[in-house]
């Protein structure tokens, strides 16, 4: 068995690492890892070896990762979606009951008061002020419906809530998940002009960036509440800021605070909790590792950013080879010709956008030399060669 090398950024859950073989190194200071776990320190600026085949994010954002880089390089980037998905959507309740009961301002108004003045008859008093309208009845609109969406839909509805999803990409396994009381918009500008509440849950990428815009929201319903502790760059701070000017939003519950959301009015800057419990930093550590265990010792792929999802099942036979590569044409061709005096008992091919993965079962021996014809095809990345779950790269 190979004594892989597994380097560790930021602190990992020690009870999910105990998941990792002994015989393999683990350490947060170590040169040449075969595969790296981290949280949220930045790797843009990080060399990669040669010998790095795996990056596991224990959690679900992986903008602090260069993932075109590391496709180039043939590195495979997974991350562990859902893992936080319990602690987020409770944070969720609490940003919602917080905005429309306006607690961040009682609060502060309290911490303020004059310990020996006449508390209890100030309180009485100045409560008033700070009067607002229960979850029950209202209209929300939750945008994003994976695995942290789909929790706060369904808590929604046991709120007492009218609730509204939207998901051009909703898949089968998370429609199954929904109340059947969610309704389903086609339209993100009519859940703005119809929601009292917006909680967003996508993912941020170039697509995304700055979803909830000027237009979308100077449409809204005037009062709307707008909870965003998915990713900052998701909501364009200057509309926003225009938005609770003009009185269209009144608070704005920001999980990744900046210089810009701190000077709002009615943003409550939540100092990125989503995922800051126990429970969610070991469910995140444990699928990061279970992935980079089952990628190391037989090849699949979990969870990957960039490149396809791929589950060959335990490797068991004598020799699976797995090329890494650009999705291009003829390139399955190209392979099995190198192979074409071996015993090929199982080959499959995936792609996911610009990159793809192919992976064959060979009940001969394939020798280094065979391995490096693969290599040498243009528009390969990485070919490893695993016997029964022994990397031999």
């Amino acid at each position: 068995m190979k004594n892989y090398k597994i380097l560790t950024l930021n602190n990992i859950d020690e009870t999910a690492l105990n998941q990792i073989p002994k015989h393999f190194v683990v350490d947060n200071e170590i040169a040449n890892p075969d595969a790296i776990i981290v949280r949220s320190k930045d790797m843009h600026d990080m060399e990669f070896g040669p010998e790095l085949k795996f990056i596991g994010r224990a959690g679900s954002g992986v903008n602090n990762i260069p993932l075109e880089k590391c496709s180039e390089q043939g590195i495979v980037v997974c991350n562990s979606p859902g893992a936080n998905a319990n602690g987020v959507k409770e944070l969720v309740a609490l940003a919602m009951i917080m905005a429309s009961r306006n607690v961040a301002e009682a609060l502060k108004w309290t911490a303020e008061l004059d310990a020996d003045g006449e508390v209890i008859t100030k309180v009485e008093s100045g409560k008033k002020e700070f009067v607002g309208p229960e979850l029950y009845g209202k209209t929300v609109g939750v945008i994003g419906l994976g695995e942290i969406g789909a929790l706060v839909a369904n808590m929604c509805v046991d709120f007492g809530m009218h609730v509204y999803g939207y998901d051009p990409f909703l898949t089968v396994k998370h429609a199954w998940a929904l109340n059947s009381c969610i309704k389903r918009s086609n339209d993100v500008n009519e859940l703005f002009q119809k929601c009292d509440i917006i909680t967003i849950h996508i993912p941020y990428n170039k697509d995304t960036d700055s979803f909830v815009n000027e237009e979308l929201l100077m449409n809204a319903k005037p009062g709307l509440i707008v909870v965003n502790l998915a990713r900052g760059g998701l909501v364009d701070v200057k509309a926003m800021k225009k938005a609770i000017d003009n009185n269209i939003v009144s608070h704005y519950v920001v999980d990744f605070p900046d210089e810009e959301t701190l000077k709002l009015d009615r943003t409550i800057n939540i100092p990125h909790l989503g995922a800051s419990t126990p429970e969610s930093e070991f469910n995140a550590a444990k699928m990061a590792v279970e992935q980079m265990l089952d990628y190391l010792k037989n090849g699949n792929i979990h969870n990957s950013v960039n490149f396809p999802n791929f589950d060959f099942g335990v490797c068991n036979g004598y020799n699976r080879i797995t090329v890494l590569h650009k999705n291009i044409p003829n390139m399955i061709n190209q392979i099995t010709r190198i192979l074409a005096n071996k015993n090929i008992s199982r080959l499959s091919n995936r792609h996911k956008e610009g990159w793809a993965y192919t992976m064959l079962d060979v009940d001969d021996e394939v020798d280094r030399e065979t391995i490096n014809k693969i290599k040498a095809i243009d528009g390969v990345v990485r070919v490893r060669k695993l016997i029964g779950g022994n990397g031999l790269d």
